[in-house]
């Protein structure tokens, strides 16, 4: 099978653009994280009053999602979260701030996957089993395109490789010409 190189090159621009749109997005939006209780508010006992009635002057919604930077609630504003890059005097290298920030995705992968089963284990230690069916708390569609951007970058990577595969063999075959 012989390999066009201008392709394998254009398929790796290609995935690697690819890779970094789809991680602009994913950090730029707030749906990491999403915590919907619409169920449980509108069949819980704070819906209706004594009468039957609806009730007016329900609590706010407890609804929200999350990202990397800020919390959003349903009728609130936005509420940032700390930036450890914002902070004035800080000089840290660009490896540091790479490092960083690959630790600092991992710990909220491992925070956000910790909260969901302790919140799961708390209810039913409580024995509020029927509670989990109307709170709904799963993973967002940011973390999704995360997710599709480092499997775009391994394809990045792996097309470079081949390609410089390629090319040494190109070169072996010329040598032997």
């Amino acid at each position: 099978m012989r390999m066009h190189l201008g392709a394998l090159a254009g398929a790796a621009a290609l995935t690697g653009a690819l890779s970094f749109v789809l991680l602009a997005a994913a950090i730029g939006t707030d749906f990491w994280y999403i915590i919907d209780t619409e169920r449980l508010e509108s069949s819980g006992p704070a819906a209706r009053d004594r009468l039957g009635a609806a009730n007016r002057s329900q609590p706010e919604p407890l609804s929200s999602h999350s990202g990397l930077w800020r919390t959003c609630r349903v009728r609130s504003p936005c509420t940032p979260l700390m930036n450890p890059f914002w902070q004035e005097n800080v000089t840290v290298s660009d490896s540091s701030r790479q490092l960083l920030t690959m630790v600092t995705l991992a710990g909220i992968s491992v925070y956000i996957a910790y909260s969901a089963a302790a919140f799961r284990e708390a209810l039913c230690l409580l024995e509020e089993r029927a509670l989990l069916d109307q709170v709904d708390i799963r993973f967002g569609w940011s973390l999704a395109l995360g997710w599709i951007s480092f499997a775009s970058e391994l394809l990045t990577g792996a097309a470079f490789l081949l390609a410089t595969r390629v090319l040494s063999l190109r070169r072996g075959q010329d040598q032997a010409i």
